[in-house]
């Protein structure tokens, strides 16, 4: 089961279906409280545990990956102590992009909530010590990247607004996606900024170490040996909503079925 606020987790799902072709996906989308990355701390934990709980007791599904960063810097600890299925997360990929900036300029481009979190600095410290990592604003983008998934025309104010923060960051090295959504818009960024600038997302890591995981719960799980990817579907806290019926259309899967989780959203 792959989980998130809205489209952004699609950007892991296909990563994920890519790696582990002939797996049933169920993606569980919590459009009724998107954006995440805007609501308080304490009231999202309780929903986030509250969503999950609801769709693995429809799903039953054999792992889950938390397919968003603000969720997961907030609420990984909580989830893996309330639930016996195992649980992947999604934290910004500041490893690899130090290590490839070998000490030079890297910028983390999030929603405020990821950036604002002790687990994101404590990333930093962690593996870019050597770096200056310079914490960019993405919170426009993810409405970007929503209307793209239903096929939408976007306006590129905000694409440039961001990118325009990026080349203000002299000998820029690496930027980190740190939201999954910001994947899904890349091919609108990187015509603006230097080809000498690499991108770095967590997507195909949170696959393989779902494969992993996999193959623990699941012994007798044969390997992947190519083929096409498994189905979808697609549950919704707000299942009617035009974009999301767009958006599902857009990617080919079926209409979302409707979440009924009792956890209100003001």
């Amino acid at each position: 089961m792959v989980f998130d606020s809205g489209a952004g987790g699609l950007s892991v799902l296909d990563a994920c279906r890519r790696t582990l072709p002939g797996c049933e996906w169920h993606y569980v989308c919590d459009n009724a409280a998107l954006p995440y990355g805007v609501r308080d701390d304490d009231w999202l934990l309780a929903r986030i545990e509250a969503v999950v709980t609801a769709a693995l007791s429809v799903c039953h599904a054999q792992a889950l990956v938390v397919a968003c960063n603000t969720a997961s810097t907030l609420a990984l600890s909580s989830l893996r102590a309330r639930l016996t299925v195992p649980v992947i997360g999604t934290v910004p990929a500041i490893k690899p992009a130090a290590h490839h900036a070998a000490g030079q300029p890297l910028a983390l481009l999030a929603t405020s909530a990821t950036l604002g979190r002790c687990y994101t600095a404590d990333l930093i410290k962690a593996f870019a010590g050597n770096s200056c990592v310079y914490r960019v604003d993405g919170d426009a983008l993810v409405e970007v990247a929503e209307m793209r998934m239903a096929g939408e025309r976007v306006s590129d104010a905000a694409i440039r607004s961001v990118a325009a923060r990026l080349s203000d960051v002299m000998e820029l090295s690496a930027v980190v996606l740190g939201c999954t959504h910001f994947p899904l818009i890349l091919p609108l960024l990187t015509p603006l900024l230097p080809r000498t600038v690499r991108w770095f997302d967590s997507a195909d890591a949170i696959a393989r170490r779902l494969g992993t995981v996999l193959f623990d719960v699941m012994p007798g799980m044969p390997a992947a040996t190519g083929g096409e990817a498994g189905p979808v579907r697609v549950w919704a806290t707000a299942p009617r909503h035009s974009r999301l019926h767009r958006q599902c259309r857009y990617n080919g899967f079926d209409s979302p079925t409707g979440l009924n989780v009792p956890f209100p959203v003001p």
